[in-house]
This record gives structure tokens, sequence and C-alpha cells, in this order.
């Protein structure tokens, strides 16, 4: 029997744009596993349907963790205007649901502290993002 991150693993390489959204939900808890980090930067990526993308951002965001969150900047540097309004999107959503994320902010003041200058960027980019939401 498989355990929760390993279906999640393989749902996040499925064909099926719904399996790699789940992935995406469910990999966030895992973020700071390299294996799951690996697959969550390629569904914040994701380059067949952008639902994965917006959804594997806000389940990163809810999670807030400093992993977590450090993948979202991760991707915000390589991702293309369409994929960054997708990511800005999922962080949106998470910040202003009913079980809104107050400490990513705090997050992401750690991580403009981050050693890879992309990290950085991304954080500030999140960073703006939040201050241009008004709750």
């Amino acid at each position: 029997m498989m355990s929760g991150l390993e279906a999640a693993l393989a749902e996040a390489s499925s064909p099926s744009s719904t399996q790699r959204a789940r992935a995406g939900r469910g990999l966030a808890f895992f973020a700071d596993l390299p294996e799951a980090a690996e697959a969550l930067v390629r569904l914040l990526l994701d380059v067949g349907d952008t639902a994965v993308t917006r959804q594997t951002a806000e389940a990163l965001a809810q999670v807030a963790t400093v992993a977590a969150v450090r993948l979202i900047a991760l991707a915000i540097a390589e991702a293309d205007d369409n994929h960054a309004d997708w990511l800005q999107t999922g962080v949106h959503d998470a910040l202003v649901g009913p079980d809104g994320v107050p400490d990513i902010a705090a997050t992401c003041r750690k991580l403009v502290r981050d050693q890879e200058e992309s990290v950085r960027r991304g954080a500030a980019e999140i960073s703006a993002w939040i201050d241009g939401t008004r709750f």
C-alpha cells in the first residue's frame, strides 16, 4: 500500500491535470522533502494546465512554511508572465480564504535574506503581492 507521499508523487506525473492538481495540494505538506520539492516546482510551472499552477500555489501558501513559500519564490523566478499571474492568484486565494494566512508575510521577510538570489527576488515579489492586497 502506498503512503500519502508516494501516492501524491505518482499523481504529480499523471497526464490528468485533475490528478496533478490533487498532487500539488497533497505534496504541499511535504515541501521540505527534496523529492516533494522537485515535484512541487514542476507543478507550480505546469505546462499543461495553469489550474495546477494556481491550486499548487494556493496549497503551498496555506502551509506557509519557509520551505513551502521558498518553492513559490523559486517558481516565480522561472515563470513566464502567464504562470506568474496564476502563481499570484493562488497566493491571493490562500490569503483571502476562510483560513487566511497572515504569517506568509513573515515567511517572506525571512526569505528575502536567502542565499539564492532567485529566492530573494521571488520572496520580494510575493511580499509586493501581499502589500497590494486589501483584506
